[in-house]
């Protein structure tokens, strides 16, 4: 009998942590997610917003707030490290620079170590095609820091983010670009430009 409880309380243990943490509410990421596909340190997931997510990857994009709308409808490209690899974080400054890439529409947010937008009132928690302009190149660009930079750049405020993350969202994306990501689409590079005393 002592047996049988033992192995009914390591199952249903190990059933709730191993759900848990593939569902993303633990502080280690799921494997696999968000790794399928990778573009300059952008990663996505095929499966997100299609019938082929299984139940656990639904949970994970349910915990991290992303609505998980249709492939044809929205892709979505997360990232946590600058071009050195260095994790992202409110104590360093960084651009981000980016061609348009070929959707209807386009944003990068901004996201806290909590997974949601900084706890802040800077009302600059994303940059998004209808509001960042495209120089004569082609480019767009942003400032990522804590503090607004004063200098007329678009700023996206990372203060009270902690290490954070950047969402870049693509709504009705090219065929292009949903069939082969990593030969077509141009991902924003982000270049840490320096960090306070204790940064990375």
């Amino acid at each position: 009998m002592i047996r049988w409880i033992v192995t009914l309380l390591l199952g249903a243990v190990t059933g709730l942590t191993s759900a848990l943490w593939l569902s993303g509410w633990t502080p280690l990421d799921p494997p696999g997610l968000f790794q399928a596909i990778e573009v300059d340190d952008w990663r996505s997931d095929a499966a997100i917003g299609s019938d082929a997510a299984d139940p656990y990857t639904r949970a994970y994009v349910a915990r991290r707030g992303l609505l998980g709308l249709r492939r044809e409808e929205a892709t979505y490209y997360l990232r946590n490290v600058d071009d050195d690899g260095a994790q992202l974080s409110e104590n360093c400054a960084y651009v981000i620079e980016g061609e348009a890439p070929a959707a209807r529409w386009w944003s990068v947010t901004l996201y806290a170590s909590d997974y949601f937008l900084a706890q802040n009132t800077d009302d600059a928690h994303s940059a998004d095609a209808s509001r960042l302009p495209v120089d004569e190149d082609g480019l767009w660009r942003a400032t990522i820091q804590a503090e607004n930079p004063g200098d007329g750049s678009f700023w996206i405020s990372s203060r009270y983010a902690g290490e954070f993350d950047l969402l870049f969202r693509l709504y009705n994306a090219s065929e292009d670009v949903l069939n082969t990501p990593e030969d077509i689409l141009v991902a924003p590079n982000i270049v840490r430009l320096g960090c306070q005393e204790g940064g990375a």
